[in-house]
Formats: structure tokens, C-alpha cells, sequence
């Protein structure tokens, strides 16, 4: 995938992606590098597990689910397709995406970036029942943010279930060390968060919150918002 594109939109569905440049440059190589070291860095996720046990209790057995920047498929795509989902994963990461279906090999992963998903994108994948994003929104800078959410609204069914997770912090597409890698990542705060979440078409029917202190030293204790999103009609 090219470091720099444009995308052309289609105004009848889209915001801004035809203007829009979508700069990824060294997000995915950072990721590729980490490989195995993100669960060593990581190894508590409680946040993560509560959220798909809310979709586990909510959704039929077979329903599908997209994890989106499923990483390594741990835990959630495997804790997702144990609780008798049909899961599907993206990530940006070749490395991730390998490392996702060693884990949880009955399940379709696919490297992808998550432009590549909105209506007019070159990766078709259907609908969805519901879909998770644990700090995959994260990774974009905020102009980006919304487009990506109405991605995920025109992914899921009406009455579909959102699990997202981010970091509550205000910045916008900042340079962090993270595990011997530098990538860019964007916040907000709790009320705008809710926000931009809320303007993009979901209600938002709970919300948890977690101070993490992650099991490297490169990476500083943060604290990290978990909303429980439905889709409006």
C-alpha cells in the first residue's frame, strides 16, 4: 500500500475522502515490527473482554461481527468466534494479520486499511450484526475520525451493536514512542468523544473506563474509554 494517496469520493455517500490526503505513512511497518511484543506489552485487557462479552450476550450465535484492527486476534477475535460469532478481521498490519490467523485460524482476517472498507472501497465484505474498535480509531488523525465512523455506520446493520475503545487524550495525529517503534495517534476527551460518536448516527448505551499502565516503559499510563454504541435506524 502506498504511504500517500488520494482517494475520489462519492458524494452521494462519502464526506471529504476526495480531498482528504490519508497520510499512513510508517503506521503499519511500526506494527509489523512489534509483532508478538504488542500482547507481551499489553497483557491485560480487561476492557476489551468486558465489551465483547456484551456483544457475545447481545447478538445471536452466528451473527457476524467485524473486529476492526483486530492486531493479533487476541483476544478479542478469539473471544468473539468462542462465543459462537462469525468474526471477521481487518488490520492494516501484514504482521498483525498473520500473527491473527495463527491464533484463531477459523476465522477470515484480511490486511486492509479502513478506507479501503467505505461503500465505494475497493473491500467488500457485507454487512455486520456488529462490529469492534478497539483503539483502531487511534491510528487516524481527527479530520479523518468521523469519515471512519459513518464507514463503520454504513457497515452495520440497523440496530447494529459499536464496541469502541480510545485513549482519552487531546491530540491530533501526535508522534509517540510505542514499543521500540514511533507511530501517530489522535484522542479527545470523554464529552467530545461522545460527541463525535453521537453525530456520526449511534446512540450510545454505556460507558466504562479504565486507568491502564502498560508493561513497558516506553509507553506512559493512560486512561482509556470503552463506549457500548447502537446503530440508528
Amino acid at each position: 500500500m502506498p504511504a500517500r494517496r488520494t482517494l475520489v469520493s462519492n458524494p452521494a455517500d462519502e464526506l471529504d475522502y476526495g480531498t482528504l490526503r490519508l497520510d499512513r505513512t510508517g503506521q503499519a511497518e511500526a506494527f509489523d515490527a512489534i509483532g508478538e511484543r504488542y500482547d507481551e506489552a499489553f497483557p491485560h485487557k480487561e476492557g476489551q473482554v468486558a465489551a465483547a462479552e456484551w456483544l457475545i450476550g447481545s447478538l445471536p450465535p452466528g451473527s457476524r461481527v467485524l473486529d476492526l484492527g483486530c492486531g493479533t486476534g487476541l483476544p478479542t477475535a478469539r473471544q468473539l468466534a468462542e462465543g459462537g460469532l462469525d468474526v471477521v478481521g481487518v488490520d492494516l498490519s501484514e504482521r498483525m494479520v498473520e500473527l491473527a490467523r495463527d491464533h484463531v485460524p477459523g476465522c477470515e482476517f484480511h490486511r486492509a486499511d479502513i478506507a479501503d472498507l467505505r461503500s465505494s472501497g475497493s473491500l467488500h465484505l457485507g454487512r455486520f450484526d456488529a462490529l469492534t474498535a478497539f483503539f483502531a480509531l487511534l491510528m487516524l488523525p481527527r479530520a479523518e475520525i468521523p469519515l471512519a465512523l459513518r464507514t463503520v455506520r454504513h457497515l452495520l446493520v440497523p440496530g447494529g451493536l459499536f464496541a469502541l475503545s480510545m485513549v482519552e487524550a487531546d491530540v491530533d495525529d501526535f508522534a509517540i514512542p510505542f514499543i521500540g517503534s514511533s507511530i501517530r495517534v489522535s484522542g479527545y476527551l470523554r464529552d467530545e468523544l461522545r460527541e463525535v460518536v453521537e453525530t456520526a448516527g449511534f446512540e450510545i448505551v454505556g460507558e466504562s473506563s479504565y486507568t491502564y499502565a502498560p508493561a513497558v516503559a516506553d509507553i506512559q499510563p493512560e486512561v482509556q474509554i470503552f463506549l457500548r454504541c447502537v446503530r440508528h435506524s
